[in-house]
């Protein structure tokens, strides 16, 4: 049974349906291979099949292309359920929606009739490649080039921390055609694995969200035709921070559903703990600790649904909403399931419960998709700006 506090009133019966099913799938086929997915580092790839099987992976798909166009809520209302039976899982997933929706976005006819089908069925996985050595916050200062040569571009450079990024088949990848345009210079780029040039790096061992790959890539001459750059050159940066703004919201989901599993843990196990004679939720200090888990929890769920409702209304701009959501879910998550390992005690800190992974699954929300400490910088930002 879940401490979940009724947060339907506001859905659709659509999202409603589509919730409930990812729920289903989530209880009866994710959860159960979570723990071996972090202990063994595998990839999840049968609970994926399924969703994709489902129709769940082309959420943000129009359905001219397979999709169902159910919009950002519907999204962070599935990422939240996946992450709420295992985190590297739902990593997989908004990913996919990271890696794909800048197609949507950006592509052309040709783009959009090549991926977004077989993205939508969950055929292929799509990756997002930003970040780089000396590159990281500062997205602006990408050092990876791309040189036009007649039909084709020549990429050489590293990139960094790109999930899914050696299980993926198209890659939306970040490179600067000029280094001293700064952000007028980033442009993007639908990169494939097969093309010549191409090699997967270091694959990254984690503290958390184990079974979700996390690679570096090395571009040598890579060969990119130009008719898979995606959009303008020199747009890229502006499509970049675009992705951020809708996916930021999804990776709030993600802390709000690794959030949740903590709390219902803890709520259960308080209720089932003796000491000195009765449960150890009988105890104030378990039930104000309870208490305030449950309120982050609450707090950072109707913060997410306010951002992702924005982006589906069309708000012409959603920066500051998101980062709320991002920030604000991401702490509550570290916060959250700090406190569910404490209520544990020693068992708390041992593998024999799944709070200590919801804790290292937690810390990564707050540093991808921009680190809390630049979402601070983000918010106070827009807040002086407006």
């Amino acid at each position: 049974m879940s401490s979940r506090m009724r947060d339907d009133f506001s859905l659709t019966a659509e999202q409603r349906e589509m919730r409930d099913l990812v729920r289903t799938i989530a209880r009866d086929r994710i959860a159960p291979l979570a723990a071996h997915v972090d202990e063994a580092e595998v990839y999840p790839a049968e609970p994926l099949k399924r969703l994709g099987e489902q129709g769940l992976m082309g959420l943000y798909i129009p359905e001219a292309y397979g999709g169902t166009d159910m919009g950002t809520l519907a999204f962070c209302l599935a990422v939240e359920e996946i992450a709420w039976a295992c985190a590297a899982t739902a990593t997989i997933y908004l990913v996919q929606y990271a890696g794909g929706w800048p197609i949507v976005a950006a592509g052309t006819e040709a783009q959009k009739r090549r991926y977004l089908p077989r993205l939508a069925s969950g055929e292929i996985t799509a990756a997002f490649s930003l970040s780089e050595p000396g590159a990281g916050s500062d997205a602006a200062s990408l050092s990876t080039r791309a040189v036009r040569k007649g039909d084709r571009y020549v990429l050489n450079g590293v990139k960094l921390w790109v999930s899914n990024g050696s299980k993926a088949s198209v890659i939306t990848l970040f490179a600067t055609v000029d280094p001293g345009r700064g952000k007028g210079g980033v442009t993007a780029f639908l990169v494939e694995p097969t093309f010549p040039g191409f090699a997967l790096g270091k694959l990254e061992r984690k503290m958390g969200i184990r079974g979700s790959p996390t690679v570096a890539l090395h571009l040598t001459d890579c060969e990119v035709p130009v008719e898979h750059r995606l959009g303008e050159e020199g747009e890229g940066y502006k499509l970049a921070l675009r992705v951020l703004d809708g996916s930021r919201p999804a990776v709030g989901a993600e802390a709000v559903g690794i959030a949740q599993a903590a709390l219902d843990a803890a709520v259960a196990y308080a209720k089932e703990r003796q000491q000195f004679g009765q449960p150890i939720a009988a105890f104030q200090g378990i039930q104000f600790m309870l208490a305030d888990m449950a309120m982050q929890v609450h707090g950072a769920r109707l913060l997410v649904h306010h951002a992702a409702s924005l982006v589906d209304r069309g708000a012409v701009t959603t920066v500051l909403e998101s980062s709320l959501a991002k920030c604000f879910a991401a702490d509550a998550a570290m916060k959250v399931t700090t406190d569910a390992v404490q209520i544990f005690g020693g068992y708390g800190y041992t593998r024999e419960y799944p709070v200590e992974r919801f804790m290292r699954d937690a810390k990564i929300t707050q540093i991808y998709e921009g680190t809390n400490q630049i979402q601070r910088l983000v918010i106070a930002r827009e807040l002086i700006r407006r």
